[in-house]
């Protein structure tokens, strides 16, 4: 698969919200899956002793060749095939989980096995037409080939059997839902090359194991073998569902050659525009985008909020770190007004935070921006990028925990930005002797509150390049907080990206987190 088809599926995927099947028919008496061959001894530990032998051999790549009916469904048709409730893997066991499987068809082509683990021995689950109801897709599950196999899978909670609360879907791609149950941004296994001027790799996962949780276990414990060109792996995904669903993953990385860009606890979603950002505007909603800024908790105990944005180009961002505390794409905003979307619900979607295990050492977060004209391309990633390129023998291993939800479990006890806005500057009244361009940052919660009416607040403000002026820092009743402005003066002729660097402070200490911005000059400024 290419990059647009990945993350156009994964973006459509999540307009529709949480994943329902069509209506299918069920029988009073849940159905035994089929298995396939014989049980065989599964445990982590075997897992990563074969990602480290197929790492040792030669890249066999998936094929895709499906029987051309199935290759050639469209959306609604693809959409058109429901999972029948009583196939579902544990549905007549009374366990607080049930799996159901995706069919393959529209933009996921390549099958994969999918295996059942009870007390350390695994089988294979067998595809069976049995399972869907083909509804108008047009197909007849009496003429698909025995072995079809499946695109991926799907999680239920026994809270509510009809919705998702996880989902593995496409290459390595998977989501979740905390309490507002709404899908929206997605996790990947791992990133390779993201941004390069060479095509981006995809690794996919080629096999999952699912092991069957105790009679009163709210956990889930997921497995997955990772493979592609430059690299194969064993993942371990313990799910525990709730207001924020917890993920801990643990990843061991064998390399087939050297990468120059591998990215660990990938994050991509999407942004089309807001309130910082117009580029895009020409939807009658004020707003358009699953995440609006990347959060990032510094080795040294910094907090930073780099708010997104949708550029003309392509844009690659790294920011150096050492044994980062935490990183994540969050949706702050979350006031329904300012979406103004009773359909997909921007407003709901979550946030989503990497917390490392243990230290990584020395790298940086990088954030890439792609540009895009509509909604249905996830066009933002985020990463962990190790500074210490990968070598092929080498066995890489990290342990993160990932949190799915509107509450993070980690959060700076300063200020925090609540909106940028950027517009045209110079001072009302006056005519405009030549260019500069506004920055109004808002600031809420921490000790702004405690600050009397004589504080002397500062907003301290640094750039690459450009002059700044008409500063100020003034209090803001309707975010009982605090909005710091400022004017960027930059010569005609300079058209270069310019870094910036805000936050606040009274006497010499510090109040907010650091606002990071990169910002680039429009080509036409006649309108200033």
């Amino acid at each position: 698969m290419h990059r647009r088809d990945l993350l156009k599926a994964s973006a459509a995927l999540a307009l529709a919200g949480i994943y329902l099947p069509r209506p299918a028919a069920a029988s009073d008496t849940p159905t035994r899956l089929k298995t396939l061959g014989k049980a065989q001894a599964f445990d982590y530990a075997w897992l990563k002793g074969r990602a480290r032998e197929m790492a040792q051999q030669a890249y066999k790549p998936v094929t895709d060749q499906l029987p051309p009916r199935v290759s050639a469904l469209d959306w609604d048709q693809y959409q058109a095939i429901g999972y029948r409730d009583d196939h579902a893997l544990w549905a007549n066991d009374k366990l607080r989980f049930q799996v159901k499987f995706f069919h393959l068809g529209l933009f996921f082509k390549q099958p994969v096995q999918i295996h059942e683990v009870v007390d350390g021995m695994a089988r294979e689950l067998a595809y069976d037409p049995e399972m869907f109801n083909y509804g108008k897709s047009g197909l007849k599950g009496g003429e698909l080939p025995k072995d079809l196999g499946f695109a991926g899978f799907r999680v239920n909670f026994h809270t509510d059997l009809t919705r998702d609360i996880t989902a593995f879907l496409g290459a390595s791609y998977f989501r979740a839902v905390g309490g507002e149950w709404q899908y929206g941004l997605s996790a990947r296994g791992l990133a390779i090359d993201t941004g390069m001027e060479r095509p981006e790799e995809f690794p996919m996962f080629r096999d999952f194991w699912l092991e069957r949780p105790g009679k009163d276990s709210s956990k889930l414990v997921v497995y997955a073998l990772l493979d592609s060109p430059s690299v194969a792996g064993a993942y371990r995904f313990e799910i525990v569902p709730g207001a924020t669903t917890a993920m801990d993953v643990d990843a061991a990385l064998y390399p087939r050659k050297p990468i120059e860009r591998l990215g660990i606890g990938p994050l991509t979603s999407m942004y089309q525009y807001g309130e910082n950002d117009r580029r895009m505007a020409n939807d009658w909603r004020p707003e358009i985008h699953d995440s609006d800024g990347l959060a990032m908790w510094t080795g040294s105990g910094e907090w930073i909020w780099r708010p997104l944005a949708n550029p003309p180009q392509l844009r690659f961002n790294a920011y150096a770190d050492n044994n980062p505390r935490g990183f994540g794409l969050l949706q702050r905003d979350r006031n329904f007004e300012h979406y103004q979307d009773d359909g997909v619900f921007y407003d709901r979607r979550p946030s989503l935070w990497v917390e490392p295990k243990a230290g990584w050492g020395k790298g940086s977060v990088q954030l890439v921006e792609i540009p895009t004209v509509d909604e249905t391309f996830d066009n933002i990633v985020a990463f962990w990028n190790p500074e210490e390129k990968p070598q092929p023998g080498q066995e890489l291993l990290f342990g993160y925990r990932l949190h799915w939800g509107t509450k993070m479990p980690a959060v700076p006890n300063l200020a925090t930005v609540v909106a940028t806005r950027t517009g045209v500057g110079g001072v009302i009244g006056q005519k405009r002797k030549y260019f500069s361009w506004r920055f109004a940052i808002d600031f809420a919660g921490g000790d702004l509150a405690l600050l009397s009416s004589k504080a002397v607040v500062k907003p301290v403000i640094t750039a690459s390049h450009g002059t700044v002026e008409i500063t100020s820092a003034r209090p803001l009743d309707s975010v009982k907080g605090y909005r710091a402005m400022f004017d960027l003066k930059l010569p005609d002729t300079d058209k270069e990206p310019v870094n910036l660097r805000l936050y606040l402070e009274v006497d010499g200490q510090p109040l907010s987190e650091t606002w990071l911005y990169q910002w680039t000059p429009p080509t036409d400024r006649s309108f200033a």
